[in-house]
């Protein structure tokens, strides 16, 4: 099997703990001139939904890659711990829904292992750390070009867990879909596709906050509700010099509606 020259990581470790640096030093152990892209460790603890959600959005940006995501709350139980082949990469993590729309994104499952080979994990596995005891190690020896179906025994891709579809609909003049993420600058992004705004006119009410539908922050004016297609292609809120979601008193998973204002 082809080896890669890239590992990223996403996790919701945090910045303020060794976590991270301990899972890059499995992998500068095992496959030293494997480099590593850390695409986030701030998300919110706990939070799959979002891990998922800013997993699936980054992976098509990145090279061809292993993709260690860690958000596992249930770490230590009989949840499994999983690796998936797509046609644009590999991902490795918890089998907890996690994986679910970056594989997606990356073309589909085409093969799953669960990843109990001992040989390949940390001699002395913790119950409670396995990005770095189970994780980064099968990721360094998969980017090594080491076999995929030596991490462990097969599994059904139409076993692995996947997380409940987003809320969306529309009808004439109006779009309700959940919240799906709020980045660190207050915008929140919905889980509709920017293309549902096609039927909405220029003037609009956000849970009956007025707003604007246009191009970019700035096509407003300072301190006003923006509704815009973002850069992953899904309708997005803003304030142009605030946050959007303290305007909307929002949460990740609620649902919301916007309507023509007319």
């Amino acid at each position: 099997m082809p080896g890669y020259g890239w590992i990223s990581l996403t996790t919701d470790y945090g910045l303020s703990d060794g976590f991270v640096a301990a899972c890059h030093g499995v992998v500068a152990r095992l496959a030293p001139a494997v480099r590593v892209l850390d695409v986030t460790h701030l998300v919110p603890p706990g939070d799959i939904g979002r891990g998922a959600a800013v997993l699936a959005q980054t992976v098509v940006d990145l090279p061809p890659a292993v993709h260690v995501a860690v958000v596992d709350p249930g770490v230590g139980t009989a949840r499994r711990g999983v690796a998936l082949q797509t046609p644009g990469g590999l991902l490795v993590g918890p089998d907890n829904g996690l994986l679910c729309w970056a594989a997606t994104a990356l073309g589909g499952t085409e093969r799953a292992v669960e990843l109990t080979n001992p040989a390949w994990l940390a001699t002395t596995v913790s119950h409670t750390f396995h990005g770095r005891d189970v994780f980064a190690p099968v990721a360094a020896r998969l980017a090594l070009g080491e076999e995929f179906a030596d991490a462990g025994p097969a599994v059904d891709p139409a076993s692995l867990v996947r997380l409940p579809d987003p809320v969306v609909g529309s009808g004439p003049g109006w779009l309700a879909a959940e919240v799906l993420s709020v980045d660190h600058f207050g915008n929140v992004q919905l889980a509709a596709p920017a293309s549902a705004l096609d039927g909405l006119g220029a003037a609009l009410l956000v849970e009956g906050v007025p707003a604007r539908r246009a191009a970019t922050f700035g096509d407003v004016p300072s301190g006003a509700l923006v509704v815009l297609g973002d850069s992953a292609g899904r309708v997005a809120l803003a304030v142009n010099g605030g946050r959007a979601d303290a305007v909307l008193s929002l949460v990740t998973g609620q649902v919301l509606r916007i309507a023509d204002a007319s």
